[in-house]
């Protein structure tokens, strides 16, 4: 299986000034659309086919996935196991706009794994139940896309835990995979016959963005 994680374009979730007059699950800024199309460019020409689209539920990750799907003509599958770290309960369903945080708590999910992201949210999910739905949205594509090529468009964190899952980190990690708006990680899922079963190609690629899209 052929797996590319994409970060959603830049939103207005993601603008520290002005996120305050939109709602929690906001949709792409108009740099977010342009990123998202320099994407779409670049990667139809990286991966001219491909098998299955899937994308969070929210917002700006839909957004992207809609210009992604433009280009390789093809549905998206939404999936809320792919939405960001805390907006999900402990039984991985999706929380409403207006149940979405707004207070966190000040430790740091990842020394405090086991600790509730937010302390607003009645039965919000912690950084380990955050691993498991991802683990669990990885171990399902195994089983049903052996030999296809995926697109996952999704947020920062997701990446970040498919990377922990992966490469089999355990729940303390040291190291924050930090990738840009659109930025597309590769990896390759060889069978479980194999030495090491998955194969990195590249992480947090960016090479479709111009200068002035970057920040």
């Amino acid at each position: 299986m052929h797996l590319y994680l994409i970060r959603h374009g830049e939103s207005w979730v993601n603008m520290p000034d002005d996120h305050q007059n939109h709602p929690l699950d906001a949709g792409l800024t108009e740099r977010g659309q342009e990123q998202a199309k320099s994407l779409a460019s670049w990667l139809k020409k990286e991966v001219p086919q491909i098998d299955k689209m899937y994308a969070s539920s929210m917002r700006r990750a839909q957004e992207t996935a809609v210009i992604l799907a433009t280009a390789y003509n093809c549905n998206v599958i939404s999936d809320h196991r792919l939405r960001e770290i805390g907006n999900n309960r402990l039984d991985h369903s999706p929380l409403s706009n207006d149940e979405l945080p707004r207070q966190y708590t000040h430790l740091s999910p990842f020394e405090n794994p086991i600790t509730p992201i937010a302390t607003d949210v009645e039965n919000g999910e912690t950084f380990m139940h955050f691993r498991i739905r991802i683990g669990l949205f990885i171990d399902e594509l195994i089983q049903k896309h052996q030999e296809k090529t995926i697109l996952a468009v999704c947020h920062g964190g997701v990446i970040n835990a498919a990377v922990d899952h992966i490469f089999n980190i355990g729940p303390y990690r040291r190291c924050d995979v930090r990738g840009q708006h659109t930025s597309a990680t590769y990896f390759q899922h060889l069978g479980k016959l194999t030495r090491e079963p998955w194969r990195l190609h590249y992480l947090g690629q960016t090479n479709h963005l111009k200068s002035n899209l970057k920040k």
